[in-house]
């Protein structure tokens, strides 16, 4: 599951946390400020990036680039590396 959520609190997020962890699902998680609720529920097999800033733009900036980078990535490892 890939969970993203500016402040770590939102409410279908925390669900989708605790309903991927009862179906044994790793859980990679885009957060900003604390981590909030959803940094409180990831286990230490799951992957936690946290913006820590309160500036709702500066979190989203940052997220918008990992979600960039992670689809380069995806990219590569499945067509090639074409750089």
């Amino acid at each position: 599951l890939l969970a993203i959520s500016t402040s770590g609190n939102s409410g279908n997020m925390t669900a989708a946390v605790s309903a991927a962890h009862e179906r044994e699902m790793r859980v990679v998680a885009l957060t900003g400020k604390g981590g909030g609720r959803i940094g409180e529920l990831l286990s230490p097999a799951d992957v936690h990036l946290c913006v820590p800033h309160s500036s709702t733009a500066r979190i989203q900036e940052v997220h918008i680039l990992t979600i960039h980078c992670l689809c380069d990535a995806v990219d590569a490892s499945l067509l090639g590396d074409e750089s």
